[in-house]
């Protein structure tokens, strides 16, 4: 199965359709005053869907276990055709499409079944998925080019040249992903003036996003929020909840994370841990839904 550890749950819909065809008027009169020998084909077939639904992990192998939190099945006769549209709706780390499609295609099984004796000529057809929202497809932005970012490293070791930096490759990868490419990537030492200076530097420059990767913890050495903490002009308390909450899911010790988040004029900065695996579940936590903060940005100040 596909790792999807590193997401966070958030809100997830599909609706897929099937179509089931039968060959007579009569098929059709049977299933609207419910003489179908089998008993009500709306009916068993609906449940039959909600079964379907609830077990796709069971039958189709690379599929996630997921809780199912709303689900609706319908039918619809337009002449001697019936379709059905399958909702489900989640919130999950992964989609429900298959879910909704498997469930379309059992609804349309479990109608031929109790039809089949009645009507030879009965076909299944065109199942699909109609609609999804949710995840990492729903979310647009419009500014990716215009979004001119900074990566800094906090560390006396690696401005030094002692030790590599493999924090801000993450961090880079990460950001690639999204088709941001650093302006500027660079080490400078832990050190409370020269991050004020590179802050002030960065903001003046037009970046609109600066990461600075370590000194986030509680050693009397880690300097970096105490040092960005009074140039920041609208700090947002929501970033950095979230994530050490995702990273409290994965860590027990993030919660000893002193990262903040704010604007500094137009430029938003995010402090992240100075650990290549903290930085990058830093990373999975906030991006890509930290962008919509330049278009609310944006909006402001064109109001």
């Amino acid at each position: 199965m596909v790792n999807i550890t590193h997401k966070s749950p958030s809100l997830r819909q599909a609706i897929a359709t099937a179509t089931v065809k039968v060959s007579a008027q009569a098929t059709i009169d049977a299933i609207e005053q419910r003489k179908v020998p089998k008993g009500d084909v709306f009916e068993f077939s609906r449940a039959a869907g909600l079964l379907a639904i609830k077990k796709t992990s069971d039958v189709i192998p690379d599929c996630h276990p997921l809780p199912i939190e709303y689900a609706a099945i319908s039918h619809k006769i337009e002449g001697l055709t019936i379709l059905i549209t399958v909702e489900v709706h989640t919130i999950y780390k992964t989609g429900v499409e298959v879910e909704a499609m498997h469930g379309a295609s059992v609804v349309a099984l479990t109608m031929y079944d109790m039809l089949k004796p009645l009507d030879k000529g009965i076909e299944i057809s065109t199942i699909r998925l109609q609609e999804k929202k949710g995840g990492k497809s729903d979310l647009k932005y419009a500014y990716p080019d215009m979004v001119k970012t900074a990566v800094i490293i906090c560390s006396d070791s690696v401005a030094a040249g002692i030790n590599e930096d493999f924090t801000g490759e993450r961090i880079a990868r990460k950001l690639n992903d999204y088709k941001i490419v650093p302006h500027q990537h660079l080490a400078i030492p832990d050190d409370f003036s020269t991050i004020q200076e590179k802050v002030k530097e960065l903001s003046a420059a037009g970046f609109r996003l600066a990461i600075f990767a370590g000194g986030t913890g509680l050693s009397p050495r880690d300097l970096t929020p105490d040092a960005i903490a009074p140039l920041i002009d609208r700090e947002i308390p929501g970033i950095m909840e979230t994530a050490r909450h995702y990273g409290q899911q994965r860590m027990p010790y993030a919660m000893l994370s002193r990262g903040i988040a704010g604007f500094v004029g137009d430029m938003l900065v995010l402090t992240m841990p100075g650990s290549p695996r903290g930085s990058e579940e830093t990373m999975d936590a906030l991006f890509p839904h930290v962008l919509h903060v330049f278009k609310v940005a944006e909006g402001l100040r064109h109001n």
